[in-house]
């Protein structure tokens, strides 16, 4: 249970962000979408300056690198000082209950408080935090053994510190108990604080309850061979050295002792390091669903620098199963490490189990495919449930199109780093990742599920849903809602579509018109082939027409009149009515029949389907056997889901 969590940052006169941005903060997940060099990072690392979980000089603030260039001679010579950034904080109901446990009911009432960052004061301030002497007192006294009249001064008292100076008389047997428990407090607050009750519980109750920040970007990934003498020898100088060292505090293993290690003590270490790797990597395949054929393996050799003095290497392997190979960590994709190297260093906050954390990931899983994102998003929403996450990204695959209410947008103007709400932002670079994972969405959503029809064009899916509706209505066999129709615009863009969505794992069955270029026929006859749709999945409507032709349209399911009256109606500003009798049945389609009457190659067909939905007619427009051939069509199609 997160104690304390982090609701609202405002932010002033750090590197690129000039003027104050207040940035609302979700309790889950918050997303920071912007184009490169937005000042994103900027927001990430003044944040995790706040509040760092391990000492590093990389997160401390400094005034010559971080107040903005342009004004920072005249800030530096001048008396004012700047607030960096405010934190604010909301308490949880578990920790008002602790602290209502300590000190008495109604003494600290506090819900949020902020927490503001100087850049000449050094003391960090604390706004917000009150507590009620009075009543402390009130409870407090209670506790111990001190005559009425004690008890009534130490009421009266308007500090600690007069509390603590009461002289009493001979029947207060528990005074100098009760001045030493008050001493603690004044001594163990915050020593500015006006009020010491509240300076303790700021001090000893909130500040170390307070969510530690952990900051993880792209150079943080492990290198494939890890110079162990340097890393003993020498501070560490780069975030993969950091990531190194975590490798080895997660295995429990000082790696001064592996130079030591005589030949048979190589192999315990190797087996701590292999069972840290099987840890990790087992947590890695909960949510890498990209390859889940690899292994790591750890090896030590020994080798000389160039001034000939011993040396031992770490050389990190991912073994793949499949192809039976091994290649260093750092030559295998650029997603894997990434991801590897992110549970490794994560790994070091896991083992903390006294402090809560705020993760911020500055571009996660930037060279991550879009359905590994997808995994890492997962992971993400896993995470949540324990920790604060914040990060950043550019890619529309990292956006959440569910949960935009989390987004914020970052955005460089002339007057710096502008940080705001999705729905403020109008600059179309910044919101292009928002614009494209709703796009993404709504494409999902709306032409692919589980069960996937596909059919040539918006005539097919026209008549299709008409029909199927009808005989619904009709309470006769019908196309099943669970099947989706998909309109692939055009029989050359079948192959395609099938191959799309065979990759997403769904089931994909085809209608079509009969093929009359073998081109496309061909296209088709290889996917069946290689085994990436089954032949009994493509269907084409001449097996549904009575008419015993091996060419057909889905035009030709209608009877002949039905189709001319939809026609007719369609293009009556076009054409002269077309009769049964104009028709030329040497021709196997009505469709070609209609191009020979009307002397053209091609009409639009989406327009007589058009015509009929918005007739909005009943089993009557029909004649029998139309109806029978669309239930015989649709009994198949179904059996096929």
């Amino acid at each position: 249970m997160t104690m304390i969590k982090l609701t609202q940052v405002t932010i002033d006169k750090y590197k690129s962000i000039q003027k104050k941005q207040v940035v609302d903060i979700d309790s889950a997940i918050t997303t920071i979408v912007g184009m490169n060099e937005a000042g994103k990072t900027s927001f990430l690392t003044a944040l995790a300056k706040t509040n760092y979980f391990t000492v590093d000089s990389d997160f401390e603030f400094d005034i010559t690198q971080d107040y903005p260039r342009n004004e920072l001679i005249d800030f530096q010579h001048g008396d004012e000082d700047s607030d960096i950034i405010s934190c604010k904080y909301e308490i949880s109901p578990e920790l008002l209950k602790e602290i209502e446990d300590e000190f008495g009911k109604g003494v600290f009432t506090v819900k949020e408080f902020s927490y503001t960052i100087h850049y000449k004061a050094k003391a960090n301030t604390f706004t917000g935090i009150s507590a009620n002497l009075k009543k402390f007192l009130e409870v407090e006294v209670e506790k111990y053994e001190l005559s009425p009249e004690t008890k009534e001064l130490i009421k009266k008292t308007t500090s600690l510190d007069e509390a603590s100076k009461i002289v009493g008389v001979e029947a207060d047997a528990d005074l100098p108990v009760f001045k030493v428990a008050i001493k603690k407090i004044i001594d163990g607050a915050y020593p500015t604080w006006e009020n010491a009750l509240a300076g303790y519980i700021g001090q000893q109750w909130i500040k170390t309850k307070m969510p530690k920040f952990w900051y993880f970007d792209d150079y943080y990934p492990l290198r494939g061979k890890i110079n162990i003498n340097t890393l003993i020898n020498e501070p560490p100088t780069s975030e993969k050295d950091k990531t190194s060292k975590a490798l080895f505090e997660l295995a429990r293993i000082k790696p001064e002792d592996i130079l030591n290690a005589t030949e048979e003590e190589y192999e315990k270490y190797i087996a701590l390091l292999e069972a840290s790797s099987n840890k990790i990597t087992s947590e890695i395949f909960k949510y890498w669903s990209t390859n889940k054929n690899l292994d790591i393996e750890f090896k030590i050799q020994n080798t000389t620098n160039k001034q000939g003095q011993p040396e031992k290497i770490l050389d990190i392997r991912v073994k793949s199963q499949r192809h039976k190979i091994t290649l260093p960590l750092d030559r295998r994709s650029k997603g894997f490490n990434w991801f590897f190297s992110f549970i490794i260093w994560f790994s070091k906050i896991q083992a903390d189990k006294n402090s809560d954390y705020i993760l911020l990931l500055d571009e996660p899983g930037l060279n991550l495919h879009a359905s590994a994102q997808a995994d890492l998003l997962r992971f993400f929403d896993d995470l949540s449930k324990k920790y604060q996450i914040i990060y950043t990204t550019h890619s529309p695959f990292m956006v959440e199109t569910e949960h935009l209410d989390r987004v914020r947008t970052c955005f460089e103007t002339e007057d710096g780093t502008i940080i705001s709400d999705s729905i403020q932002e109008k600059d179309p670079n910044t919101l292009f990742p928002l614009q494209a994972a709703l796009g993404y969405d709504i494409a999902q959503n709306l032409f692919v599920s589980k069960n996937n029809l596909l059919v040539e064009g918006p005539a097919d899916l026209i008549y299709l849903t008409v029909l199927s509706s009808v005989l619904e209505t009709e309470k006769r066999t019908f196309l099943n809602e669970n099947i989706t129709i998909v309109p692939v615009g055009g029989l050359d863009k079948v192959t395609t579509f099938i191959s799309l969505l065979r990759g997403s794992k769904l089931n994909v069955a085809c209608l079509l018109d009969t093929f009359t270029d073998q081109k496309g026929k061909q296209k088709v006859e290889d996917l069946v082939m290689h085994k990436i749709i089954k032949d009994k999945n493509i269907r084409f409507f001449n097996e549904f027409t009575d008419n015993g032709k091996s060419v057909a349209d889905i035009e030709d399911l209608f009877d002949k009149e039905e189709y001319l009256k939809l026609f007719n109606l369609a293009f009556d500003k076009e054409y002269s009515e077309i009769k049964l009798a104009d028709l030329d049945n040497s021709l196997d389609t009505i469709l070609k029949q209609i191009n020979k009457v009307i002397n053209k190659p091609r009409f639009n067909h989406y327009r007589p389907a058009n015509k009929l939905n918005q007739l909005g007619v009943d089993k009557n427009y029909f004649k029998p056997t139309t109806l029978d051939k669309f239930e015989k069509m649709f009994v198949e199609i179904n059996k096929l889901f």
